[in-house]
């Protein structure tokens, strides 16, 4: 498996490690806007069903998957939140658990597709947070924290929701159902 990329050397992610299930192009990224603008699931659960071996690879019954939150006018928007159905799906093939109260989206945020990647460092530095109160009242016992969201682009909505979980674990992975990549 390849080692980190030139930009990921020069500024490390809050990540211990990063694992994407697809590329984001041709059926995937199909399947994926499907998904994401029409609300149509299917080829996103076969997706996901096909992925089942290296998840079990990846993941382990004691992890605890959360979505990367969406901020609240646009999951009420759009009625999905497709994280959280990403976790989901995730948690009960692998058999682990997933929680979507414990990290939150602080404030309104504008949508990272329109924007440059120094744009989207600046635009989610301070858009996630811990809720504290609640993650103390978890009884239930973790393994590693993996933050899921559905497409990397530059990475930095998955950093900075690691950043924010670092004040309750060191071992913060991320997973994405796919990554952008350039064609070349």
């Amino acid at each position: 498996m390849p080692g980190p990329c030139g930009k990921c050397l020069e500024n490390r992610p809050a990540q211990c490690a990063t694992h994407s299930l697809y590329a984001y192009k041709g059926a995937v990224r199909d399947a994926v806007l499907a998904w994401k603008l029409q609300g149509h699931d299917a080829a996103i659960l076969w997706l996901l069903d096909v992925a089942e071996k290296r998840l079990k690879e990846v993941l382990q019954p004691d992890d605890l998957l959360l979505p990367v939150p969406m901020p609240l006018s646009r999951m009420r928007k759009q009625g999905q939140h497709h994280a959280a159905d990403l976790c989901k799906h995730i948690a009960n093939q692998i058999g682990c658990q997933w929680d979507w109260r414990v990290l939150r989206r602080v404030g309104e945020q504008q949508r990272q597709s329109a924007l440059s990647g120094a744009q989207r460092r600046k635009n989610l530095r301070k858009a996630f947070a811990i809720d504290s109160d609640y993650w103390h009242q978890r009884d239930s016992v973790v393994g590693r924290i993996w933050v899921i969201d559905d497409i990397i682009t530059t990475g930095m909505t998955l950093h900075f929701a690691a950043k924010a979980l670092r004040s309750i674990s060191n071992e913060i992975h991320a997973l994405s159902l796919t990554r952008a990549v350039k064609d070349g």
